[in-house]
């Protein structure tokens, strides 16, 4: 097997038609290969802590996923695997204000893939001043989430855009958000969109709004298991089915965000994943990481 990179002339087949081979995933696999990522409401405490109406307020016994675990897998013992959990971050303390009674608290995720966000959330939270905005740049994803049963026009609006696109989507009025959700999504984009994704989500949240991002770090075994064949750009990889991915450091990301943002957190989450029945060590390794736009903007 080749050890090389792709050749050039294969180059824009990945980076110009990226949308495409998400496409083809979410035809393949719907809505069966992501869990529902329930930790949020455990990292992520800015999505529920504006209001009291939500399950998880009244009800100790919500217990969500483990963070982290984004896959379904046909290994059920994965799912048993012992758990290490190791988070370096210097987290700035900050609270939501509270919304006035006919105030709108508008959350926008982007790669919202098949809803395993967005349907948690809104299943949690049933405050009628929710809304929830969910996009891809896969049109086929948008459909797999408008085809659920859980999905209600009166309290989420789903469509397709691209975060590096250089407009913003119609749907949504210019700072206008609240919390913007990252997950795993930036680094499916080239190194080369990052400015005008940072761009975009500057213009779409609100003078004290928040980025609330999780995606892959330097290190992490699925970067260690690529070939150099797999290998599009220093640290910027193609999976088998042609989708890409990058793998950051927490510089790289202050470095990306903190022209536009305050950094509120910028974490590293190390995780050692053991699975006893097969004798496996799986070393995970993923940035979490909060940006806040300034009161005072220009």
């Amino acid at each position: 097997m080749s050890t090389q990179c792709p050749r050039k002339n294969e180059l824009g087949r990945y980076n110009d038609r990226p949308a495409e081979f998400w496409d083809n995933f979410y035809e393949n696999n719907k809505d069966k290969f992501f869990k529902d990522r329930h930790w949020l409401r455990v990292e992520f405490a800015e999505l529920f802590q504006w209001t009291d109406n939500r399950k998880s307020a009244r009800s100790d016994d919500y217990v969500g996923s483990k963070k982290g675990e984004e896959y379904n897998s046909n290994d059920t013992d994965t799912a048993k695997a012992a758990l290490i959990s190791d988070i370096c971050a210097t987290t700035v303390k900050y609270r939501t204000a509270p919304k006035a009674a006919n105030e709108k608290f508008q959350i926008m995720e982007v790669g919202c893939g098949a809803g395993n966000t967005v349907f948690p959330l809104l299943d949690d939270v049933y405050d009628p001043r929710l809304f929830v905005y969910a996009c891809d740049y896969s049109k086929t994803a948008v459909d797999v989430v408008k085809s659920s049963e859980a999905y209600n026009e009166d309290r989420c609006s789903a469509f397709a855009w691209d975060l590096s696109s250089t407009e913003l989507p119609p749907q949504v009025e210019s700072g206008s958000i609240d919390i913007l959700l990252m997950i795993f999504v930036f680094s499916a984009l080239h190194p080369d969109q990052w400015s005008q994704a940072v761009e975009n989500a500057y213009r779409l949240v609100k003078p004290g709004g928040v980025i609330l991002f999780r995606d892959y770090g330097r290190n992490d075994l699925a970067q260690l298991r690529f070939k150099k064949s797999r290998l599009l750009a220093e640290n910027f990889y193609i999976r088998g089915d042609g989708t890409r991915v990058y793998f950051f450091t927490n510089e790289e990301l202050a470095t990306i965000f903190g022209k536009r943002f305050a950094v509120e957190q910028n974490a590293v989450d190390r995780r050692l994943l053991v699975n006893r029945k097969r004798e496996l060590k799986m070393y995970r390794v993923w940035l979490q990481a909060k940006f806040r736009k300034p009161i005072n903007t220009d």
